[in-house]
């Protein structure tokens, strides 16, 4: 479905099966080595989700990619696994653009998660110029998804986001403000066997 021009909710684009596994994969990533945690922001604020980030890590006090993890703990960020850009690249053209993802912000929110409209806009100057996009995967409970527009005070869109649902934004997309306003506890469907939501960002930090 397209929302606007350059975004797309693709409803129910992932299988069950599919859903399962990388739910399973999500759940030993931010539970591994170099965990997931909730980041601290500029002003000293604590965010609404624990987050992990693959491939280049975003520090919350400087609001730009690094290596490793400054701002927390000083360990490398893990990798971007291989089959995580593969469901990127295979989403972005099932909503005809391209993304050669290079990394990935894998949040996980519980019944009070939630997260403040946003302009994503830390990537690269030309990985924006180009209007790259953001491919968002959703696993577990609903979200209540805010979608707007160039400038914060534009209006506002809410859609649910289910288990399953991927979210594209690119071209005159691609700076559009978004967030996450609550989360609707036990929607998970029983298969996951979870409880929260898991969503994956995928970026292309650079050309």
């Amino acid at each position: 479905m397209i929302i606007a021009p350059g975004a797309f909710h693709l409803g129910h684009y992932l299988p069950i099966d599919r859903q399962r596994a990388i739910a399973r994969q999500c759940r030993k990533l931010i539970d591994g080595e170099v965990p997931g945690y909730v980041p601290t922001v500029r002003g000293g604020g604590k965010m609404h989700v624990r987050m992990l980030c693959l491939g280049r890590h975003w520090n919350g006090q400087t609001y730009q990619y690094e290596p490793t993890r400054s701002d927390f703990d000083a360990q490398p960020a893990p990798p971007l696994p291989d089959d995580f850009r593969a469901l990127a690249r295979e989403i972005a053209v099932a909503a005809g653009m391209t993304l050669a993802a290079d990394l990935c912000i894998l949040n996980y929110y519980d019944a009070g998660g939630r997260m403040g409209l946003h302009q994503d806009k830390d990537e690269s100057a030309a990985s924006i110029a180009a209007g790259l996009p953001v491919v968002s995967v959703s696993l577990g409970d609903t979200a209540r998804f805010l979608f707007g527009g160039l400038k914060r005070r534009e209006p506002v869109e809410v859609m649910p986001l289910e288990s399953g649902d991927a979210f594209v934004f690119g071209g005159p997309a691609r700076l559009r403000y978004h967030g996450v306003s609550r989360i609707l506890p036990g929607t998970a469907p029983p298969e996951l066997d979870m409880s929260g939501r898991f969503n994956l960002t995928f970026r292309q930090y650079d050309i």
